[in-house]
């Protein structure tokens, strides 16, 4: 699993210090949107050639580690 999330990168001087894919310009939130937007992750994959599997894998792993935590339920309700 180590080396799935070593795919995550952050650099203050790119992408405004945003979790990115391999150093690369290609933000978690851009692949976590192309997800909710419905694509398919083969899809993903034929849109940004870059990309890889595991690069996919990578930021779900991040997005998850990063929500993982305790919120109140009344800020919750307001998404």
């Amino acid at each position: 699993m180590r080396e799935i999330i070593d795919r995550i990168t952050v650099n203050p001087e790119q992408c405004g210090g945003r979790p990115c894919i391999r150093g690369m310009r290609i933000r978690v939130i851009d692949i976590l949107n192309l997800f909710a937007s419905g694509l398919r992750a083969l899809e993903i994959l034929d849109e940004m050639p870059d990309l890889e599997m595991d690069d996919l894998k990578a930021a779900l792993h991040y997005a998850a580690r990063r929500i993982d935590y305790p919120t109140n339920c009344s800020m919750a309700a307001g998404f």
